[in-house]
């Protein structure tokens, strides 16, 4: 589940999110409407969105260029392909919670952990969910899958049979779908542990014919192809639903109560930096010590993916956003409402951010440390009090982040305001 180097674009959010999180205004803007800042924030949905469904119609083209001729060079162009992708979607995961539409539709695009056992080959002493009766299913060798008294038939491989496939059993770790499934595909598994490497599959996996390593290569390629194919075909859908222009999409229910959708926006910034990113994605992998439970656990890419989690709370709140092709979206923001109302919560929640930022800008230089590069997998080992340390310190300041945030709630006359937990104390 690991990387060599990360490309420059995916060094560079250091950079990205200081000059993302801005500093404090020096005077108040004019007061802004609740109207004003929901429009703001459905121009961001629509932008992030559309930057990550740009970057999966890349990746679609790298998947079919490495496909077409399998080398080395050309699954590395793939792989790194894939790691652009994510720099967009993982900052729209801020307008995942509170949005119905929106978190129903994610676990077919970003569920993990997963049984990858279910999708190909593993290696010996594979440990996967206990219980899991698909855990070792291995779709791509398999045309055909016994469950029970049911025979499913598994070829051809097609999106429509991967959605399908998705969460088979009732099982939530059998992500035969999305982000991860591909990752697992393009990577294979990290086999390192808590040691330094990331996943290794070789680019032969995908040769067809003489030359195929690890059996089915034809069928390998078919699942490529289709989990890339749905997951655009999935991001082309969610889209569409943050098109205000449009009278019966989402953002237009949104702009017609910009009352209930400041709510919205709050509870999703808070869910996403203390129940989700704090807890299920730092907290339980770090007291489990657990690479398992590692985010983008195939390529070593976490770090970056906590880094963009919390890039975009930040675009949320500053009501704006940098695409991938350099334009600015930006208007009437949280920030704006905020600073008119109480400019002392505004200058603590500006600060807040900005601790956030300094504790994942910590995570993002050790991972990428050209001498000594400590990946997340490395920093949650048992017995690394300083890996431990960084990954604690960006806990704690999201913790600290969503108490502001609380606050932020109360001051704009939001009731019965709770942020999502996921049953993590903290």
């Amino acid at each position: 589940m690991k990387l060599a180097r990360l490309p420059l674009i995916l060094i560079a959010p250091v950079v990205l999110f200081a000059s993302a999180s801005h500093a404090a205004p020096e005077k108040a803007k004019e007061a802004v409407s609740a109207a004003a800042v929901t429009r703001t924030y459905t121009n961001l949905a629509s932008a992030t969105f559309g930057d990550a469904l740009t970057t999966a119609r890349q990746l679609q083209k790298s998947v079919e260029a490495f496909l077409a001729a399998p080398s080395e060079k050309s699954l590395q162009a793939a792989r790194q392909a894939w790691l652009a992708a994510r720099v967009p979607y993982m900052q729209t995961e801020a307008f995942r919670f509170g949005n119905p539409p929106v978190d129903e539709w994610e676990g077919q695009v970003n569920a993990w952990p997963l049984d990858e056992g279910l999708i190909d080959y593993v290696a010996k002493g594979y440990q996967h969910e206990m219980g899991n009766v698909a855990a070792t299913a291995n779709i791509i060798a398999n045309p055909e899958l016994k469950i029970g008294n049911t025979t499913l038939k598994l070829d051809p491989i097609t999106p429509e049979l991967l959605a399908d496939l998705n969460e088979l059993g009732g099982s939530e770790v059998n992500v035969a779908t999305g982000y991860h499934a591909i990752e697992f595909l393009l990577w294979g598994q990290d086999l390192n542990g808590s040691g330094p490497g990331a996943g290794n599959r070789p680019y032969t996996d995908y040769v067809q014919g003489k030359g195929c390593t690890n059996g089915n290569c034809d069928r390998r390629a078919q699942y490529l192809r289709a989990a890339t194919e749905l997951l655009v075909k999935d991001l082309e859908e969610i889209t569409g639903i943050w098109d205000a222009a449009k009278p019966d999409t989402y953002a237009a229910q949104l702009l017609a109560k910009p009352e209930d959708s400041l709510k919205k926006m709050l509870f999703g910034m808070g869910s996403l930096a203390l129940g989700e990113l704090a807890g299920e994605r730092m907290k339980v992998a770090l007291e489990a010590n657990s690479t398992e439970d590692e985010h983008d656990c195939f390529s070593d890419n976490t770090h970056n993916s906590h880094y963009y989690n919390a890039k975009g709370i930040a675009n949320i709140y500053f009501g704006r956003y940098t695409r991938v092709n350099g334009a600015v979206v930006e208007g009437p923001s949280l920030a704006d409402l905020v600073q008119a109302k109480n400019p002392a919560l505004h200058t603590r929640m500006v600060a807040a951010l900005e601790k956030t930022e300094a504790a994942l800008q910590a995570m993002v230089a050790a991972a990428e440390d050209p001498k000594s590069p400590q990946k997340f997998d490395q920093m949650i080992a048992e017995g690394n009090a300083a890996g431990s340390a960084i990954i604690k310190r960006s806990i704690e300041a999201l913790v600290a982040e969503t108490a502001v945030i609380e606050e932020i709630a109360k001051l704009l006359g939001i009731s019965n305001f709770a942020p999502d937990t996921a049953d993590h104390s903290f």
